[in-house]
């Protein structure tokens, strides 16, 4: 599976879950990343999670036009006019 395609599977993913899934070290998938950035097939956040309150740093990537499904619940009602 490559990279692009990792995406398309699954929506969002953080760099090191894509290196883990493609087999690829994160070195690798990142310089991957940089050139569909640059052709604008994917979109990049940088984020900071915490895991058992350390800080972990890592980059969100995601296909262009992929937009994440709404969260469950119940919604807001508009404003009444």
């Amino acid at each position: 599976m490559d990279i692009l395609a990792c995406l398309r599977k699954y929506g969002q993913r953080l760099d090191s879950e894509i290196a883990t899934e493609v087999k690829m070290s994160l070195a690798e998938v990142r310089m991957g990343f940089a050139r569909l950035s640059e052709s604008g097939d994917v979109i990049a956040c940088k984020v900071t999670r915490f895991e058992n309150g350390t800080p972990v740093e890592a980059l969100v990537y995601r296909a262009s036009g992929y937009f994440p499904p709404a969260a469950p619940g119940r919604k807001p009602k508009p404003p009444a006019s």
